[in-house]
């Protein structure tokens, strides 16, 4: 039987041409896409999907115009002997398929198929003969539609230079390239060292007269740890007794061998002063000379930290640099430290502290001011508006959002009706609220209107649902000002997307009914973040999973525990 345009033997050559050797799976992959094309109508621009790495996709380019390169060709190793051809516009195609029902007719494919004796053992000619004789009567065929990610061109989208290793690289794999972030299957045999310099060391004895390299620590345990000797110190001789006595009998000391000047290295405390400076974005500031080859960022206001996490990940997967940091959406009070960085070594080979400040193009770190906002609460609940059960949300509700110094305008009560949301909404939002905060009517329930009245007010920018416990039906979006056309512009100052609401517009945190049995919910979380202005996204959402469970502690700590900043 023939493959396509091909005889068995003329497809065997070309197989052992492309492929090294005329492998069985190729030979059999060869039917497999003649059969599809087949059923492609003539003219068609089609693509193929593989789900297997192993000889098949081969067949499909030794067959047709699809390839690997020209991305016409895709590859989901789903480990099964399967090809797909379909129009590479709607979709619509057929997949080819081994069936294991009609392998039992060819016993020596289906003992190589099914792995059943090892190689040595099979009868390579024999096994050829069954492929040419079966072809494509082992085979099933079916209509598929394949999925829409899988249809149109994949752009690669903007090219960037990679800061640490200068390749270009598709700006959308992160802030490093993949191979820099770890994924590179190879390390480099030519690749160099940077060079270290080895400072001049003398007895602390000899050392009177002389300038310190660095800072020399002291530690008292459990009392104090701080610089006694500071770098650009002349050592003085009442100093020598106290070193020894902190167990430093040699000191580095500055001479014309231990400077970095001209020989391509930059000395740690240079360095940490470089890294602060482009570190350091609104809100933040820093005090110098460094202490102990260390500087620390503090905030200058009172606010919400907002952290870069992704160039933070990039900028200490470098060697010989690092920074630490509190967690994203942590409140700060004014003057708070935030984060710490620093040189590892005592110098910093020039080269890879220029690929640090690569990195360090835009800041890591911004605090945004918690604004003092105007709340309305909407308490929702049929059995709570004909007074059947006390209302307790309100009074839990007015204690959160007073402890960063909001004010409570509006409190309104209301049955799980859409009509009579709507019309709380719109009383709330006249009242001057910016910051509308309802409760309940969240859940599955048939009768939970909450989403349904907040969507008829004009609702938008909605995310529902959190990978938070207790509050994982919680909801934030907000009311936009009547007429507005699009969405205003978030802040350029801080390192996150901030925007505050404009006059009219109101943002909108959904709490769901758990907030009344549980000190802390999704709910503690989310107040912080939209005072501060946070534009929230379902992205967001999902990266507070890890962290998102709370143990649920008898004596509750929060925030200072594990559970989400």
């Amino acid at each position: 039987m023939n493959i396509g345009p091909y005889t068995f033997e003329e497809f065997k050559q070309r197989a052992a041409s492309f492929h090294g050797y005329p492998a069985p799976g190729l030979l059999l992959g060869g039917y497999m896409v003649a059969m599809a094309q087949k059923k492609i109508p003539e003219g068609t621009l089609f693509e193929a999907l593989v789900e297997t790495r192993k000889c098949l996709p081969d067949a499909v380019q030794l067959l047709t115009v699809c390839s690997i390169g020209n991305n016409w060709m895709k590859i989901l190793n789903l480990g099964r002997y399967a090809v797909s051809l379909y129009d590479k516009f709607t979709g619509q195609g057929f997949r080819v398929y081994v069936d294991a029902e009609k392998l039992k007719a060819y016993s020596e494919i289906e003992s190589w198929l099914l792995k059943r004796k090892p190689k040595k053992e099979q009868d390579t000619d024999r096994l050829f003969r069954e492929i040419e004789e079966a072809g494509d009567r082992v085979c099933g065929i079916v209509p598929v539609q394949i999925h829409k990610r899988f249809l149109g061109a994949s752009h690669m989208g903007h090219i960037g230079i990679c800061p640490r290793c200068q390749e270009p690289y598709p700006s959308a794999d992160g802030v490093l390239c993949r191979g820099c972030l770890g994924e590179a299957p190879y390390t480099f045999l030519t690749e160099s060292t940077p060079s270290l310099v080895e400072p001049s060391v003398m007895k602390v004895e000899d050392a009177v007269g002389k300038t310190l390299l660095h800072d020399m620590t002291e530690i008292v345990p459990g009392k104090s740890k701080g610089p006694v000797f500071t770098a650009g110190q002349t050592l003085q001789a009442g100093d020598v007794c106290r070193l020894q006595k902190m167990g430093r009998f040699d000191v580095a000391i500055e001479d014309d061998s231990s400077g970095a000047a001209g020989s391509g290295l930059v000395h740690e405390n240079e360095g940490v002063q470089g890294f602060a400076q482009c570190m350091a974005g609104c809100n933040v500031v820093y005090s110098l000379p460094p202490k102990e080859g260390k500087i620390n960022l503090i905030t200058a206001v009172k606010g919400l930290l907002c952290v870069d996490k992704k160039r933070l990940e990039a900028f200490n997967m470098l060697p010989d640099v690092m920074c630490a940091s509190r967690q994203d959406g942590t409140v700060l009070r004014k003057g708070a430290e935030l984060a710490g960085t620093r040189v590892i070594p005592l110098y910093i080979d020039k080269e890879r502290y220029a690929q640090a400040l690569n990195i360090l193009e835009r800041p890591l770190f911004s605090v945004a001011p918690l604004r003092q906002a105007k709340v309305g609460i909407l308490v929702t609940g049929t059995e709570v508006f004909q007074g059947l059960i006390q209302d307790k949300f309100v009074p839990v509700i007015t204690a959160k959002v007073e402890q960063y110094a909001c004010s409570v305008v509006k409190t309104v009560l209301v049955p799980d009706d859409k009509n009579a949301l709507l019309e709380a909404v719109q009383s709330i939002q006249a009242a001057g609220a910016d910051l509308l905060i309802t409760t309940g009517g969240l859940s599955v329930d048939p009768g939970d209107m909450t989403r349904a009245g907040l969507v008829a007010a004009g609702l938008t920018d909605i995310v529902y649902g959190a990978p938070v416990l207790p509050g994982a039906m919680s909801l934030v979006g907000r009311i936009p000002v009547a007429g507005e056309t699009e969405a205003p512009a978030v802040s350029t100052e801080h390192v996150l997307a901030v925007r505050q609401p404009v006059p009219g517009e109101m943002q909108v945190i959904g709490v769901p009914a758990c907030a009344l049995y549980f000190k802390t919910t999704m709910f503690d979380i989310l107040l912080p973040r939209l005072l501060a202005g946070r534009v929230l996204t379902r992205a967001d959402f999902a990266a507070l999973g890890e962290g998102g469970y709370c143990a649920g502690c008898k004596v509750c700590t929060w925030p200072k525990c594990f559970f989400v900043k």
